[in-house]
């Protein structure tokens, strides 16, 4: 999936939940800018995460970010390649260490959210899309530097480890209700 096709599979994608909607016509005119790949492109960029779940959709995969302390689904940034979905899936591959990843969604949901300002980068949003991914739970897991912690979780748990996080808890109910979007589960 490059540019292109990401527009017009963001000018299709439909969701239940109306901040999406919002959301929506934020990439699509951020996606008019030729940099919004790369990470130096202010104030915000495009990103690509992984909702990392296991054969039975009970359990999903989270980190715990080291930068941010917090628990997250496994991503970032796309650094100038345009296909999202192969991000999503490098980074899960990175964070988590596990190699049969499948990507099982076309977009799975769309989150912009800020990330405060560190060293020499003030805060800046992240255009986050994010994907299904299918995993093994039996594969062994291997956390990078950009982890303190890798856990699955059950979906009933999330939202109590992620202390309510509204983004994250809407791909939990998202998962649970298998609607709420244009992606098959």
């Amino acid at each position: 999936m490059h540019r292109l096709e990401l527009i017009q599979q963001l000018q299709h994608y439909t969701s239940d939940y109306s901040v999406e909607s919002e959301f929506k016509k934020h990439f699509l005119t951020l996606l008019d800018h030729p940099e919004c790949f790369h990470r130096h492109h202010l104030p915000g960029h495009i990103t690509a995460s992984a909702w990392i779940l296991d054969s039975s959709k009970k359990y999903v995969l989270l980190t715990h970010h080291a930068k941010l302390n917090r628990w997250l689904q496994p991503g970032g940034h796309a650094d100038g390649d345009e296909n999202v979905s192969a991000v999503a899936l490098r980074e899960a591959e990175e964070e988590t260490g596990l190699t049969n990843l499948i990507i099982v969604s076309t977009i799975f949901d769309i989150d912009i959210h800020e990330i405060p300002s560190r060293d020499d980068m003030p805060a800046h949003d992240h255009y986050d899309i994010r994907f299904i991914i299918s995993a093994d739970m039996t594969e062994p897991l291997s956390q990078n530097h950009e982890s303190n912690e890798l856990r699955w979780v059950k979906l009933s748990e999330v939202n109590v480890l992620t202390n309510g996080n509204v983004s994250i808890a809407r791909m939990v109910e998202k998962t649970k209700s298998n609607h709420g979007h244009t992606s098959s589960l």
